[in-house]
């Protein structure tokens, strides 16, 4: 994407590390651990710290308790790691859209990998993890191209307001293409019903496994193109005299942010918000620098979709409340709070 020269270029850009960067980090390492605490403690089974370390480290313990924290681990891995991916998708879609209220959700990203998910459960029959996944991909893809591509029409190019709306039409015409689907197959319905909702409740071993590599590409891509990005937020004309390749860079920053919220959607469902939000705090505590936003919109966006998860299902008991409802839920009010404390203008 640059030559070393331009690398030297984009560090003057962006030369300091933010004051406050190493007490964000040591406060978001310690709200994940709390909150991976709270989610293999809290729960229609309430466990005590005792038994959560039984459940962890002693194998050779086997009471309910400490079983009860083990079912809970792949749940509480498979959020952590969903919630990183749409933390730092949402961080590559606005830098790459220059949009600092893009996401998956807006974008109608997650409603393109819905629509292929659907039509996989109706006309091809699946069922599995692996399936869902690369339908999912394949659906984000098309609809992440097709929003751009009408976002970018006339002379003005690619604006946020534009992006937003062809996006806002976009989830709004493919909604009616999933139901018109769903009606007539009362079987796909109650299938799709649970997974639209979005959910880690059904984490299992296998899906982390097939969600893991994505994980890591997607983060590569993102920590990789994040100096370009930097010189992205300041013009196209500035960051091509910086040496950047702006049409390959924002192609393959895309791609690391629909591998990402792609295959998170494939396996948890649409969850919306957690994109948005993570990204939206780090950039207003941190500054707009993607070399720090990024790192830290992973640990937020797990922070807040584990937190939600366990809030859930506290509301819930002895049922649950879906992690979707409840991010819609915390994220709607606080993103009104932060917009009315702050301006929000185009990165």
């Amino acid at each position: 994407m640059k030559n070393s020269s331009t690398v030297s270029k984009m560090h003057e850009v962006n030369p300091h590390i933010p004051k406050n960067f190493m007490v964000v980090l040591v406060i978001g390492f310690v709200l994940l651990i709390a909150s991976v605490f709270l989610s293999l403690s809290l729960g229609s089974r309430m466990v005590g710290l005792q038994e959560v370390m039984d459940g962890l480290f002693r194998q050779d313990i086997d009471t309910y308790e400490a079983n009860v924290v083990r079912k809970r681990i792949s749940r509480t891995v498979f959020s952590l790691f969903c919630g990183a991916a749409l933390g730092v998708s949402g961080a590559l879609m606005q830098a790459v859209t220059r949009n600092p209220i893009a996401d998956p959700s807006i974008l109608g990203v997650n409603m393109g990998a819905s629509l292929f998910v659907v039509c996989g459960m109706a006309f091809l029959n699946i069922s599995s993890a692996n399936q869902y996944i690369w339908l999912a991909l394949a659906g984000a893809a098309i609809t992440a191209v097709f929003v751009f591509g009408i976002g970018s029409l006339g002379r003005s190019g690619a604006t946020p307001i534009k992006l937003v709306l062809a996006g806002a039409a976009t989830t709004a015409a493919l909604s009616s293409l999933v139901v018109a689907i769903m009606i007539p197959r009362s079987h796909v319905m109650d299938q799709f019903r649970f997974w639209q909702v979005g959910s880690v409740g059904s984490a299992t071993w296998d899906g982390i496994t097939t969600f893991i590599p994505f994980l890591l590409i997607g983060i590569v891509i993102a920590i990789l193109s994040a100096p370009a990005l930097n010189a992205l937020a300041l013009g196209d004309a500035i960051a091509t005299g910086l040496g950047v390749r702006i049409g390959i860079l924002r192609l393959v920053a895309a791609l690391g942010a629909v591998l990402l919220c792609g295959a998170a959607t494939a396996l948890a469902g649409p969850i919306g918000f957690v994109g948005l939000l993570s990204t939206h705090v780090m950039r207003l505590v941190l500054g707009p620098d993607l070399r720090f936003v990024i790192p830290m919109s992973a640990i937020s966006g797990a922070v807040i979709l584990t937190i939600s998860d366990v809030s859930g299902r506290l509301i819930g008991s002895p049922g649950e409340l879906e992690v979707g409802v409840v991010t819609a839920f915390i994220g709607a009010p606080l993103l009104i709070i932060l917009a009315m404390r702050s301006k929000v203008s185009s990165l």
